[in-house]
């Protein structure tokens, strides 16, 4: 109305005015129309982002609970699996159950089976014992019969004999019998004296061995002689060779000199040469002369003082074995066997310790015990001259006891400690039991590697040749034989009869020191498979 009253005032007639008016009113209608059609606008496109938006949260919700159901899911299936599995599991656990149950009813069905089977056996083996007992009882009764009737026509003889007659034929019958009586009485007497006397043997061979305690060195037939530098090798090989060649035609010994730095050696089968030349060798080592000539003195001079050993050793020997009329030849070959060895034992030590060994059983079994101790001493005598003579030492040594007047029991015993002749006496035997201790003592003999080895290999195959053997090993120098055997051939009961009858050919096929112990091992092993 203001705006009116204005353009009344300017003097604008009244149809201009409402033209005006008319004109304002259609602009502000269509400026308003224009407002209101872009605020509409504007409100369709916030309501169209707004409805995006919805859209994208909607999509974003229904992917995650789609996620989510798919989780969901797996995890039902996963536990669902392990719900099988574990069924299966537990199902596959008692079917293994039963299959052992199973097998345990078989075994148990089998040897049930293998039990009435050797009881069927046994009763068929009762049953054949029986008729044959059967039999042997029928033979026995008709025997009886028949002896019956020739008891009788021997009565009806007899009372038709003379007085003289019914003796002789009385006595030729109890003869019969006292012979066979007499047979059975001598064989149980001889078993029951046996027994005796291997307990009694036992019994004084063990005494005397505990009594006697002896040691043992290993000898060999080379010596080793140090030297103070290898210059000195030079020295004894001398130029061209001359300085060995005099000492070696000295001492009749060979001189080994090689390359083994600050040593040489003097080989021979001679013993009491072989110790003069070592004492000869060591001496012009300290010396420093060595030339022809002075090794021939120093060979003279060092014969003499062995010859002056021998004699003092077999004067200390009969002095330590208290023996009497010794010929002094005798005492010499003694001393001379203080150089001799015999598989690696000394002869000497050897010879006295069967002494004094035949002189103790001789004590125990009462017979003479100086007798005994002569004849173990002098039963090597003949080692000290067996390389110079021919023939075994036994042999030999009769004949140097003989030829110096000693004892035909002693001659015997000497020439048959090794069985080469019958024995005379029981003073042979004693020697043979005293030598065998002797020698059998542990470490007294050294056993050559080739023997050593036999032995081994022969053990190995008596274990070996049994049936149901795998594997059998000597270990602990053929002391212990471990023997594997298949557990499928050989049962636990079994395996103690294998192991008793291996031992036992042990026993019969090899001659050993002491004893070998038989270990029978027998291993069963099971395997399964876990899946």
């Amino acid at each position: 109305m203001f705006g009116i009253d204005c353009l009344l005032a300017e003097g604008l007639s009244i149809p201009v005015v409402v033209i005006i008016v008319v004109l304002a009113a259609a602009a502000a209608f269509a400026v308003g129309y224009l407002l209101t059609r872009r605020m509409g606008a504007s409100k369709a496109m916030q309501s169209q982002q707004e409805a995006d938006r919805m859209l994208a949260e909607a999509r974003e919700q229904a992917d995650g609970l789609k996620r989510q159901a798919e989780v969901a899911a797996k995890d039902e299936v996963f536990k669902q699996r392990e719900k099988f599995e574990s069924e299966t599991r537990e199902v596959r656990e008692e079917m293994k159950n039963l299959e052992r149950r199973l097998e345990k009813r078989e075994d148990n069905i089998d040897r049930k089976s293998e039990l009435i089977n050797k009881k069927e056996k046994f009763l068929e083996d009762q049953e054949t014992r029986l008729v044959r007992r059967d039999g042997e009882i029928n033979q026995k009764e008709t025997e009886l019969k028949q002896l019956i009737v020739n008891e009788r026509e021997t009565l009806n003889k007899v009372a038709g004999m003379s007085r003289e007659e019914a003796q002789k034929l009385l006595l030729a019958r109890l003869e019969t019998e006292l012979v066979h009586e007499q047979a059975a009485l001598i064989q149980r007497v001889t078993d029951e004296t046996k027994e005796i006397a291997d307990a009694k043997s036992r019994d004084i061979l063990a005494t005397c061995i505990q009594r006697l305690a002896a040691d043992h060195t290993s000898e060999h037939v080379v010596s080793a002689i140090d030297i103070p530098n290898d210059e000195m090798k030079g020295r004894i090989i001398g130029r061209e060779g001359r300085n060995i060649r005099a000492f070696e035609r000295a001492t009749g010994i060979d001189v080994i000199v090689d390359d083994t730095p600050g040593v040489i050696v003097v080989s021979g089968f001679d013993s009491v040469r072989r110790e003069v030349a070592r004492l000869a060798m060591e001496k012009l080592i300290v010396d420093g002369r060595i030339h022809p000539s002075r090794i021939e003195e120093v060979v003279n001079e060092t014969t003499k003082e062995v010859e002056n050993v021998i004699r003092e050793t077999g004067k200390q020997t009969i002095l330590e074995t208290d023996l009497r009329g010794v010929h002094p030849k005798i005492v010499e070959l003694l001393g001379r066997l203080k150089y001799r060895t015999s598989y690696g034992q000394n002869v000497l030590d050897h010879s006295k310790e069967v002494a004094f060994l035949a002189s103790m059983i001789a004590g125990e079994l009462g017979v003479d015990p100086i007798l005994a101790k002569r004849c173990g001493l002098l039963h090597d005598i003949g080692k000290a001259v067996d390389h110079e003579m021919e023939g075994g030492h036994p042999a030999i040594g009769a004949d140097l006891a003989k030829r110096y007047e000693e004892k035909p029991l002693i001659i015997n015993a000497i020439a048959g400690h090794h069985g080469d002749v019958p024995p005379e006496s029981i003073y042979t035997v004693l020697v043979m039991a005293a030598d065998a201790i002797s020698a059998a003592r542990p470490g007294a003999r050294r056993e050559t590697l080739e023997k050593y080895i036999k032995r081994l290999e022969r053990l190995e195959g008596i274990a070996s040749s049994f049936p149901g053997v795998d594997k059998a090993f000597a270990i602990q120098a053929g002391r212990e034989v471990r023997v594997i055997v298949n557990s499928d051939k050989i049962s636990d009961k079994d395996a103690a009869k294998v192991c008793r009858d291996i031992a036992k050919e042990i026993e019969n096929e090899l001659t050993y020191p002491g004893e070998v112990k038989v270990t029978l091992i027998r291993e069963t092993r099971f395997q399964e498979i876990a899946h």
